[in-house]
């Protein structure tokens, strides 16, 4: 099953994954830096969705307060509440 979450504070408008076994699979940025978002949707792939976390979290972009990368993280956190 794929999942969408709304990211808030970044140019991305949105995050599409899914979550097998474990593994994060087929992440895909919907607006934002094109190159950025394909660097960390092929580095995320089939990789733990604890150590994607671990990795990403609060990442920052610029003078802003959160980035794709940590906005990703927020996604796979209220994944994990939800399962």
């Amino acid at each position: 099953m794929a999942y969408s979450f709304k990211p808030s504070g970044v140019c991305a408008r949105q995050i599409n994954f899914d979550v097998k076994d474990g593994k994060v699979k087929d992440v895909a940025f919907m607006g934002g830096c094109p190159g950025s978002h394909i660097g960390i949707e092929s580095l995320v792939d089939g990789m733990n969705v604890d150590d994607v976390i671990e990795k990403l979290k609060g990442i920052k972009c610029g003078h802003k307060s959160t980035s794709c990368p940590d906005q990703l993280v927020v996604a796979l956190e209220e994944y994990k509440k939800a399962h």
